[in-house]
């Protein structure tokens, strides 16, 4: 009996322990956040009204304004106009992008990529 009695004993401790900790659990909350995982398509941006404006030298660009339109508006912005060359970055004024440029001879410049992200 003493056996029998022991075993029930046991069981009944494992099952006070997992009624426990299912408690403990299911009490557990987590903040509202905008963390996540998974995967959705890169929309991307629409860079329009591209303009350079030249320094005083006029063999040089002295910077490259622009509009970046999308579902949200970039918070960081960089643009590049030499391939595989130095990234400049931008700020934002009244709705246009604008990329101080230095270093850089129009005859260098052969590209104009922009990078933009939230």
């Amino acid at each position: 009996m003493s056996k029998s009695f022991r075993s029930i004993a046991v069981i009944l401790i494992a099952l006070v322990i997992a009624a426990s900790t299912y408690a403990f659990a299911a009490a557990n909350t987590v903040d509202p956040s905008s963390a996540g995982d998974g995967y959705a398509a890169i929309s991307g941006y629409t860079i329009t009204n591209i303009h350079y404006t030249l320094a005083a030298n006029p063999q040089n660009l002295a910077s490259v304004s622009f509009t970046a339109t999308g579902a949200a508006a970039p918070a960081s912005v960089q643009v590049q106009v030499v391939n595989g060359g130095t990234w400049f970055p931008c700020s934002l004024t009244a709705g246009t992008w604008t990329c101080p440029i230095t270093g850089v001879t129009v005859l260098q410049a052969d590209r104009l990529t922009v990078v933009a992200a939230q």
